[in-house]
């Protein structure tokens, strides 16, 4: 398969590749997975070591059938998860997986390759990967982001990639059958980060499209921060957040560390080490409430961090149709339910939503427009069905104007668009 132009969605929780034509046609790509074929490819690596010992050799899988195979796999392995959340942090330098050493860029590299396996001459197609408007992390260093993006693509074989933020290629999907020109706002909610542009389209000679930017502006608050929420209001209380454990006769709060790790799902994966079992082994002697942090233990040993995520996931998806719901997690033992209302959702994500909305507002405030100027308003992700969140941009900008993409394949398919567009550029030019 060799096409004329490729879009790269890498996202944090799913990514999607999309093929476009030298005719103008875009096509998601379908991954071949042991559940049968899918185009949202899980951001997701297992590595494991096979071969007997002196001939062992590390190993891996990624995308669904790594989580498939770390949910069964009793024999020794890493599962790692969101990696994307980690580019803008120079925290994580490097990590070793049975012995062997992997840097970031190396780790994102292998995942990358697996996206593109079976694609003829991805070293010079014309390549447009997504990147947030603002990377997640609480200080998120842009360059060195970028330069590790850059790196990752060169390391699975695409030197020759370009970039372009995610909202944009939302935007190119939506616009690509314009005949007028309109000045839209686009709404990218991700995994990590929130995204907006400001964007005037002005359709052009050949089916050519002009996006003249505005103003861009994003904030590190999506899907993963309501799924926090979630977990640190209805789980971690259950798993020992908020208990104490006795020191020379005082009694003292159970570290936070351990819960606030917990709550991030890229997170999880580095939970399990020696160092960190074994601290909470010894808290659970000393501990007021032995039985919460046994479990808490018991859901990091057993990797249950995806079986769990399944189950706050879709107590937020619930709440998006009904007023109440009731989370369940079933698992090795560990039991938890609890029901939650809209109310208790909307309450715990305020600020957030607020985080949201100040975004929002610096992204009309550069581009020197008011929201009533705003002729459409495209929203991608599954956040923007998050009922607070659609509120919100109901409230500001009116119903009819808002228009929702898919939530995997408006990305993708537009960045694949924009190579294509800014190929014919180069060659007009």
């Amino acid at each position: 398969m060799t096409p004329a132009a490729i879009g790269i969605d890498f996202g944090t929780t799913n990514s999607v590749v999309a093929l476009a034509g030298a005719d103008g046609a875009v096509t998601t790509r379908s991954f071949a997975t042991r559940q049968g074929a899918v185009d949202a490819y899980r951001s997701a690596l297992m590595f494991w070591r096979e071969g007997r010992p002196l001939e062992t050799r590390v190993t891996h899988v990624s995308g669904p059938d790594a989580l498939d195979m770390a949910l069964g796999m009793t024999s020794e392995h890493r599962f790692l998860q969101s990696l994307k959340t980690y580019l803008s942090s120079r925290a994580f330098q490097e990590t070793r997986l049975f012995g062997k050493l992997f840097k970031l860029e190396d780790l994102i590299g292998v995942f990358l390759s697996d996206l593109s396996v079976g694609l003829d001459g991805v070293a010079e197609t014309p390549l447009v990967s997504g990147r947030p408007v603002v990377f997640a992390g609480e200080r998120p260093d842009e360059a060195l982001a970028v330069g590790r993006l850059r790196a990752s693509y060169a390391k699975a074989g695409m030197p020759q990639v370009d970039f372009a933020y995610e909202p944009l290629g939302a935007a190119y999907w939506y616009a690509r059958d314009l005949k007028t020109p309109q000045t839209m706002l686009v709404a990218d909610f991700g995994g990590g980060t929130s995204d907006f542009s400001v964007m005037r389209f002005e359709p052009g000679e050949a089916g050519r499209l002009e996006a003249i930017p505005l103003s861009h502006a994003g904030v590190g608050v999506a899907g993963d921060t309501f799924d926090y929420r979630i977990i640190e209001h209805a789980v971690s209380p259950r798993l020992g957040k908020g208990t104490q454990y006795r020191s020379f006769e005082k009694l003292l709060p159970v570290p936070a560390h351990y819960h606030a790790a917990f709550a991030q799902w890229h997170k999880l994966s580095l939970m399990k080490s020696r160092e960190t079992l074994a601290e909470l082994r010894a808290l659970i002697r000393d501990a007021v409430e032995p039985g919460k942090l046994e479990d808490l233990l018991t859901v990091i040993e057993y990797d249950l961090g995806y079986e769990l995520y399944r189950a706050v996931s879709a107590a937020k998806i619930a709440l998006s149709a009904a007023d109440e719901t009731v989370l369940r997690f079933d698992h090795v033992g560990v039991a938890i339910e609890r029901t939650i209302t809209r109310a208790d959702f909307d309450g715990w994500i305020d600020e957030d939503v607020g985080a949201i909305e100040t975004a929002l507002d610096r992204a009309l405030a550069e581009a020197n427009i008011a929201a009533g100027a705003v002729e459409a308003v495209f929203m991608t992700g599954g956040t923007s069905h998050v009922p607070a969140v659609r509120a919100l941009f109901d409230r500001r900008f009116g119903p009819a104007r808002i228009h929702v993409g898919d939530a995997f394949r408006s990305v993708a398919s537009g960045l694949a668009l924009l190579a294509l567009d800014r190929t014919r550029a180069r060659v007009a030019a």
